[in-house]
């Protein structure tokens, strides 16, 4: 049980709900726009460099990822791209800022149950605008003391975040299914860590490098992380 902890920090895509397959299927429709100049694992390759180039200029998020589906459409083709292709890409992006915000299982019972004996928050990278949409289509608001939506997840971000909080590292749980942007980062600045390990992780956020996992808990579950907190009796009925 983590004794000490009074502030727990949930991350927000493909944590508390799904995202990541939606920009799966993004990719699979732009490949149906383009498959007449690339292969499908060509395509996927350009289009992750592209994406990881852009991220300086543009950030994270859906906006930034159409960019970067035009841009990658105009360099398989060699700028050969119609018109009413870029109109399909287009669509896409709609269709990808339009998708349904789904809950992962368990979500909103873990976050009921805590929501007592703790202060939630919620920290998440991307565009503004789109994740305060997300968030307010998810239902999830009422449950967050605060809502940190950051340029970038690294330690010099999360302590400011700590110091806005007026909070001890050793007194900061976060919580999230990329180890690269929510448990090192908060490990490194002393702070504990659960990671929730999501079905399909992007590429950016793998981590090559051999790490010490007994410096934090890993679950199954978001679900299964409620047994290392403190609750009410009530929230076990």
């Amino acid at each position: 049980m983590y004794k000490n902890a009074k502030i727990i920090c949930f991350d927000a895509d493909d944590t508390l709900w799904i995202n990541e397959p939606i920009f799966r299927e993004s990719e699979k429709r732009l490949y149906e726009v383009v498959k007449e100049y690339i292969s499908e694992s060509e395509l996927n390759k350009e289009l992750f460099q592209i994406e990881t180039q852009n991220i300086e200029l543009y950030g994270y998020g859906a906006k930034a990822f159409i960019l970067s589906l035009i841009e990658t459409a105009l360099k398989v083709s060699n700028s050969k791209v119609t018109a009413n292709q870029i109109q399909q890409i287009l669509y896409i992006g709609r269709l990808h800022l339009n998708s349904p915000v789904t809950l992962i299982d368990g979500v909103e019972k873990a976050l009921s149950s805590l929501q007592s004996n703790y202060k939630l928050i919620l920290a998440t990278k991307g565009d503004l605008l789109e994740q305060e949409r997300k968030l307010n289509k998810s239902g999830l608001v009422k449950y967050f003391h605060h809502i940190e939506i950051m340029t970038e997840k690294n330690s010099e971000n999360y302590i400011k975040l700590l110091k806005n909080l007026n909070i001890e590292a050793c007194e900061f749980v976060m919580i999230g299914n990329s180890l690269k942007s929510d448990i090192l980062p908060v490990i490194e600045i002393g702070g504990m860590a659960i990671y929730v390990p999501y079905e399909i992780t992007w590429k950016h956020e793998e981590v090559n490098e051999k790490i010490d996992t007994t410096l934090f808990t890993q679950v199954e579950k978001i679900s299964d992380i409620l047994p290392y907190f403190q609750l009410t009796m009530s929230n076990y009925q």
